[in-house]
């Protein structure tokens, strides 16, 4: 096994496979420890059933088949095959959804799968994240030219009540309603460009709310109330 290994260090990427195949078929008692430890171009299959295609990996494999992460079936199908636990596969289908956007943000495209198992211990899991760019098809997850009209309207509501020896009663309440337009390059993202809108609506609306609500009350307390003034003595010369 470890000359194998040292063989499969050596080997050209592009001949990586011809030479693992040759290998398995000479040691045949260490294909899984041949197939779990070396790295393979990631190949694709489709999912008949929802029409999506995944990426086939050595965590998504039982003997000759592969399982789907969208429909949790096996191309082609198999008896007794291994699958996730309920709890998992709730986890495993709300880890492609999100993987899935995370994918199209960075890579504009590609294919992206999840998969997740029971750790041998049956004490924890193990997740396997894979993502497959193919760079020669220039529109496949392109996203769009020109550009898109944004509308934001954000409100911050304010409700702020003390009743204490020190204070006395206070009550302080407010809202504060602000929008944006902005017209943005649909290249970045839509997800990109909402973002940056909301984190420079927030940071306006902040300001707003300390000079508006906490300033001015400040203010007006200072102003009714004036802290006494302190008489600062000096030591005779």
């Amino acid at each position: 096994m470890e000359a194998a290994m040292g063989l499969m260090r050596r080997i050209h990427p592009k001949q990586s496979e011809t030479a693992l195949s040759a290998l398995i078929n000479l040691l045949p008692h260490h294909s899984s420890d041949l197939l779990s430890q070396v790295d393979q171009a990631l190949q694709v299959l489709c999912d008949v059933d929802c029409g999506k295609e995944f990426i086939l990996c050595e965590y998504n494999r039982d003997a000759d088949s592969y399982r789907s992460p969208w429909s949790n079936k096996y191309h082609p199908p198999l008896e007794d095959a291994l699958y996730p636990s309920l709890e998992l596969r709730k986890l495993e289908i709300e880890a492609n959804e999100v993987f899935a956007v995370y994918r199209d943000q960075y890579y504009e495209g590609g294919i992206s799968s999840v998969y997740l198992w029971e750790d041998d211990d049956n004490e924890g899991f193990v997740a396997c994240f894979l993502i497959k760019k193919d760079g020669s098809k220039t529109g496949h997850g392109r996203r769009e030219e020109g550009t898109a009209h944004y509308c934001l309207t954000s409100t911050i509501m304010l409700s702020l009540t003390t009743n204490d020896e020190s204070s006395g009663t206070f009550s302080l309440s407010g809202s504060i309603r602000r929008q944006m337009n902005m017209d943005l390059a649909i290249a970045d993202g839509h997800l990109c460009n909402m973002g940056r809108m909301i984190e420079e609506m927030e940071g306006k609306l902040r300001n707003s709310l300390d000079q508006v609500y906490f300033g001015k009350t400040k203010e007006m307390v200072c102003t009714l109330r004036p802290p006494a003034e302190v008489v600062m003595r000096l030591p005779n010369s």
